[in-house]
């Protein structure tokens, strides 16, 4: 994410070249226990308004056929109604922790059983002096992402993800969590799978090391992710090593990579209701699936705000009026000349509380300077949409309609 949080991959032997299938899953709702607990005010003072959600459920269209030879699965799980989390292993003997897999960030790391903050005593921490394949670093590193930041020391050890492992691995092993940011997140680490010029901590980032040792079938990792219903629980997809075309349909768009750091490319222009409103010249975006929403520069963003009819909360967010949700405007994004359409339903999020049904925009202003100018994010309400690939070997970015359950 733009430097806010997450998501995966890891590794088996240079001999066992694999595409492994990620099976993704949501979790209940942190924000409506917040609610619940009369908490959410104050707690959105401090935090971005698309935090936290959790709901479990797992999610394949009909028709997805099982695994091959050579694949393996794990269990992900979807935090935020977006972003996706899943077990990994650390050490020898394995030490499990969930880590959040993001396109935005490049680093791995989990707490230290030396971390003396809140948020660690509330999470797995790694125990190095168990870990027989444990080597220490001791140099210094600090990360600071939009919600909080934290404070580690460097390490390499074993890392493992289903049946792939990864050899001397570089990662971090935070000690000092302050704030809130992470007390009441459901993950205990994070995994980034963006480019190595964006890693904090030194070294080969995991996917990179993947590549190194020759362990996935090919230098692309691509995600499915589902729709929120409110018939049915579900998650996604996160496939190491290739695409699934069980999961998509229709042809794949290629976006070549205009800055190595980001999965950053150029976007055309954003259209509502077919009217070229922003961006009209073309504009940078980062495909971000740490991100739970789209975001874009402020003045921008309150002006589509304004256009599907959006009125700012006391808690920082915008609410619409649910009735209103069939007339609203298509948003359009154009990439490559192709355009993606998002209706009310795809950018709306719909929170229950008590009796009554709220409606959110999903989109935030979020300022991103870049030497090209603002940047754009196409978080995972963009995402859930359309399938995505990321071609580290010709360092580009795919999109294709996703196929989900229940469409044709």
């Amino acid at each position: 994410m733009w430097r806010l949080v997450l998501v995966v991959l890891l590794v088996w032997t240079w001999t066992s070249s694999a595409l492994v299938r990620v099976p993704l899953r949501r979790v209940h709702s942190i924000r409506s226990q917040l609610r619940a607990n009369n908490q959410l005010s104050e707690f959105l003072k401090h935090h971005r308004p698309d935090m936290f959600n959790r709901r479990y459920a797992q999610c394949y269209p009909p028709g997805t056929p099982s695994l091959r030879l050579g694949r393996s699965s794990e269990k992900i799980y979807n935090f935020l109604d977006a972003q996706y989390y899943g077990e990994i292993t650390l050490g020898t003997p394995e030490q499990n922790f969930s880590v959040v897999f993001d396109t935005g960030s490049s680093d791995l790391w989990v707490p230290s059983s030396y971390c003396v903050s809140e948020a660690c005593a509330l999470h797995r921490r790694f125990r190095a002096f168990e870990s027989t394949s444990f080597h220490h670093d001791g140099r210094m590193f600090g990360i600071h992402y939009g919600s909080g930041h934290l404070l580690g020391v460097m390490a390499r050890d074993t890392v493992k993800i289903a049946d792939l492992t990864a050899l001397n691995q570089e990662f971090g092993e935070s000690v000092y969590e302050p704030g809130s940011a992470f007390v009441m997140a459901r993950f205990d680490g994070v995994l980034g799978l963006g480019y190595p010029s964006l890693a904090e901590i030194l070294g080969n980032p995991v996917f990179d090391n993947m590549l190194a040792q020759k362990i996935v079938e090919k230098p692309v990792f691509s995600f499915y992710l589902c729709r929120r219903s409110s018939n049915e629980n579900r998650g996604g997809q996160l496939l190491l090593g290739g695409t699934d075309k069980a999961l998509y349909k229709g042809p794949i768009n290629w976006l070549p990579v205009t800055a190595k750091g980001y999965w950053q490319i150029k976007m055309d222009s954003v259209a509502v209701q077919g009217v070229s409103s922003f961006c009209p010249r073309g504009c940078q975006v980062i495909v971000d699936t740490g991100t739970s929403l789209i975001a874009g520069p402020t003045n921008d963003i309150l002006s589509l705000q304004q256009l599907i009819g959006a009125t700012p909360t006391n808690i920082g967010e915008f609410l619409i009026d649910c009735a209103r949700l069939s007339s609203l405007p298509h948003v359009t994004f154009v990439l490559g000349g192709t355009e993606y359409t998002l209706t009310a339903d795809h950018y709306i999020r719909r929170e229950m509380l008590g009796n009554r049904e709220l409606c959110f925009s999903g989109f935030q202003a979020v300022d991103i300077l870049s030497p090209e100018g603002p940047l754009w994010i196409l978080g995972d309400v963009f995402l859930t949409e359309f399938y995505s690939i990321f071609d580290r070997g010709q360092d580009r970015v795919g999109f294709a309609l996703a196929k989900h359950s229940g469409e044709d």
